[in-house]
């Protein structure tokens, strides 16, 4: 697809799905167009099937009454309008946003891509992370604002980092800027709980990793880097992403680690079993 063409965008308002007044290249081009509110991505497996999408919408209206913002979405018809739009769109995989405005929460703004797989590269020699001392507004909300203060973050992060790490001012290591974050020190798994976002893909982490080795939702510290023995991050839109440095320092042999592995592993099990068609109409 040429970074031009024009993604698939549309509205589902009470009267059905129209078209919207203008056109965007990629989801976050799509961004400057969308108003004011909350918002949740996701991706589809096998063109048509999607993981968790009622875990997602409600987190939207989690996210919605936390800013005070009335929301009650009805569920068949979101499944039916992206339905619609992934198979208008015919990718061979999608990635989606879904948002709600804060002054017409009747309404749900579609924006859909081609997925950009994860190259093989990168789950194979692990990525680059740099901290950054900051934290979300708000962070169990997940709004567009953060979209706006995401860009302004990124523009501080080295071109050779794959993500940015939220670091509160005590140095604990929270969330990425698009992700959850872990890191496995003495032989346990470390992820903030409070302070961030909670990722779909975070409550699959939690749900596999203890059959694996011990879990603790405590944010791990900046201080305790040189003791990592590996890291990772994970979003719904790439899964497990193992990381080999954080800032100068690398962790553990530099090489994605044996656990990571095994997590990665087990998360795309659990994620091929709970597949579910996207509308069953």
């Amino acid at each position: 697809m040429n970074a031009q063409t024009p993604i698939i965008t549309a509205i589902l308002t009470p009267s059905g799905l129209d078209s919207t007044s203008y056109q965007a290249t990629s989801l976050n081009d799509a961004v400057r167009y969308e108003p004011s509110g909350v918002y949740t991505v996701g991706r589809t497996f096998h063109r048509d099937r999607v993981l968790e999408l009622d875990a997602h919408l409600d987190r939207t209206e989690q996210s919605a009454q936390l800013i005070g913002m009335p929301l009650r979405f009805d569920r068949p018809a979101i499944r039916a309008a992206l339905r619609r739009l992934i198979d208008q769109a015919g990718y061979a995989e999608s990635r989606f946003r879904l948002t709600v405005p804060r002054h017409h929460p009747d309404q749900v703004y579609f924006a859909i891509e081609p997925l950009n797989p994860v190259p093989p590269e990168v789950r194979a020699n692990g990525v680059s992370v740099q901290t950054l001392p900051a934290q979300r507004r708000n962070p169990r909300a997940k709004d567009n604002q953060w979209m706006a203060d995401r860009v302004a973050l990124k523009a501080r992060m080295s071109p050779d980092a794959y993500e940015g790490l939220l670091t509160s001012p005590e140095g604990d290591l929270l969330e990425g800027t698009s992700s959850n974050f872990y890191a496995i020190l003495d032989g346990a798994l470390f992820t903030a709980r409070n302070g961030v976002l909670e990722g779909i893909s975070r409550r699959i982490v939690i749900a596999v990793a203890p059959d694996i080795l011990p879990v603790h939702e405590t944010a791990p510290n900046r201080a305790d880097l040189p003791r990592f023995q590996e890291a990772f991050l994970t979003s719904s839109s790439r899964g497990v992403i193992p990381i080999v440095r954080i800032d100068d320092q690398i962790v553990g042999d530099g090489q994605p680690g044996p656990l990571t592995r095994t997590i990665s592993g087990c998360y795309d099990a659990w994620a091929e079993a709970h597949l579910e068609p996207i509308w069953n109409g």
